[in-house]
């Protein structure tokens, strides 16, 4: 049974359906202030925009649990009842992603809609999970994300015309803690392929992709769609691994457009 943190940090504007933003690893939510300020619409009744920080970042805890996206997954379920929401509309970008992915899996009569950015279906690669615990038993032995700026991973999640950007996701990168930092690698690496959700999803699907994201290519995203009964792509020109940062506002009309589709 997952064990909530005590302390759990959520940003939230506007009033209509609900909209739950779930960020990218390894950042908080502070990344969706485009999203919070410009989705719920000029009246505030186009969507209620819920942000949570992830556990371990920003201001939440990160509580007992092993790493584990089903977790994740089960701590915005408790997070809709604690606001009253029955169903809601999940939008998840990279890590968040594959948090959506799991809720659709764990709790799927929760979810109104979908919209997938920057992420993937499939499991990771032998490669890519001996990478993730490179880095989780790193930052855990130095007792430091200082390896993360080393690498310099801000650049390499962003385009390459969002230079501009690279201060703010270093910001966000050396807020983050060791052990949450650790723990969110050695979730994302026992995650299980998940193209069987989308199979049996019965709800509006979107999937956005950045054209030039250095993480995640376009074949990942083009997978999803083909997977997913009732799914639109939007691929963003010029746009690397941090759409909603990137693009906002075309990232933000992807997710009107699918607000629409929910409430058509």
């Amino acid at each position: 049974m997952t064990q909530p943190p005590s302390a759990v940090s959520v940003r939230e504007s506007g009033t209509g359906t609900p909209l739950v933003l779930l960020h990218s690893f390894p950042l908080d939510a502070s990344m969706w202030s485009a999203q919070l300020d410009a989705l719920p619409g000029p009246t505030g009744h186009g969507a209620r925009v819920l942000a949570p920080d992830q556990r371990g970042f920003g201001g939440t805890e990160l509580g007992t649990d092993e790493p584990s996206l089903d977790a994740l997954a089960d701590d915005v379920a408790l997070l809709l009842d604690a606001a009253g929401i029955g169903r809601a509309v999940l939008v998840g970008l990279s890590m968040g992603g594959y948090v959506a992915l799991a809720f659709a899996r764990r709790h799927p009569d929760r979810l109104a809609g979908l919209l997938l950015a920057n992420t993937k279906a499939t499991a990771d690669t032998d490669a890519a999970r001996a990478n993730r615990e490179r880095i989780a038993a790193a930052v855990l032995a130095r007792d430091s994300v200082q390896l993360l700026l080393d690498e310099k991973v801000a650049a390499g999640q962003l385009g390459p015309d969002s230079g501009h950007l690279v201060d703010r996701v270093q910001g966000m990168i050396a807020a983050a803690s060791p052990a949450a930092v650790a723990w969110a690698q050695r979730a994302m690496a026992a995650r299980p392929e998940t193209l069987d959700v989308l199979a049996g999803l019965r709800v509006p699907t979107a999937v956005v992709a950045g054209a030039q994201d250095g993480l995640i290519p376009l074949t990942e995203a083009e997978l999803m769609v083909r997977a997913s009964p009732d799914a639109e792509l939007t691929v963003l020109p010029g746009v690397g691994h941090l759409s909603a940062l990137e693009a906002p506002e075309e990232f933000n009309a992807a997710v009107g457009r699918l607000l629409e589709r929910v409430a058509g």
